[in-house]
């Protein structure tokens, strides 16, 4: 059994690794446009082009499901991945992880791209699922850009400037863009506040990785044999994860389980 995911780049891992670890028997196939990255400034015409390629040729493997493990790529071209696989091949896509982070209201933040932050598609999932909390919309300028590229001074600056327009008192921050949960720790770290309780990251890989299992009706089976084999594809060329994946502990995960087989 197969499941593929796609992304412009890397922020798939964290989807990845975490199918991984709920069914370490199943197939991954990580299918990402390395020729056409970044997908974010492209318009929505010309995103969802390159989405359709990048989704057709994970769909030539024959997965069982295929995960779209980008917001900006779910926003705009999920209907059309939707058209173009189902129902042969279910296709779930990511959205930021509003609702339970807004469950017992209170101040909650949501950290996601300049061009998603005040987006109408933003504010469509504060007012449908926030629930009452007080939401503020933190643009994180360069972040996801420096994650990709494993630069971690970029990373630490664009995590630095983004704490700083978050409130002292918030609760609960949703990381609205999948890259960002590759630096989860850095991002907690950086709004631990004295005499304030711990932030709580909200991120969507695991609640993703549930739903497709579910899509295609298995269980998590973390116990499960872990031959589950690993197939990269860059703008449909088959290669290996990128230098920069292996510089954080999802990509780890993948490659060694990988070469342990």
């Amino acid at each position: 059994m197969k499941i593929a995911l796609m992304d412009s780049g890397i922020g798939l891992l964290p989807a990845a690794a975490a199918v991984r670890g709920m069914r370490p028997d199943v197939d991954l196939v990580l299918s990402s446009d390395p020729d056409g990255m970044p997908w974010g400034p492209r318009t929505p015409e010309d995103l969802t082009e390159r989405a359709l390629a990048v989704a057709r040729a994970a769909a030539a493997h024959g997965p069982a499901a295929l995960i779209v493990g980008c917001n900006t790529a779910t926003v705009h071209a999920l209907p059309a991945l939707r058209a173009a696989l189902e129902p042969h091949i279910p296709v779930i896509g990511t959205v930021p992880a509003v609702k339970p982070a807004a469950v017992g209201g209170g101040k909650v933040a949501i950290w996601a791209t300049p061009a998603t932050t005040g987006s109408p598609y933003q504010r469509g999932l504060i007012r449908d699922f926030a629930d009452g909390a007080e939401v503020t919309e933190v643009p994180c300028p360069g972040l996801a850009d420096a994650v990709e590229h494993g630069d971690a001074d970029a990373v630490r600056r664009a995590v630095a400037a983004a704490a700083a327009l978050t409130p002292l008192d918030v609760r609960a921050v949703v990381l609205g863009c999948t890259h960002y949960e590759l630096v989860a720790d850095l991002i907690r770290d950086a709004l631990r506040r004295t005499d304030h309780p711990p932030v709580v990251l909200h991120g969507s890989a695991g609640a993703v990785a549930a739903q497709a299992l579910r899509r295609i009706g298995v269980g998590a089976d973390p116990a499960a044999a872990p031959t589950g084999g690993l197939t990269v594809l860059l703008s449909g060329r088959t290669g290996e994860l990128p230098p920069a994946a292996l510089g954080y502990a999802e990509g780890r995960l993948l490659g060694a389980a990988t070469a342990a087989r």
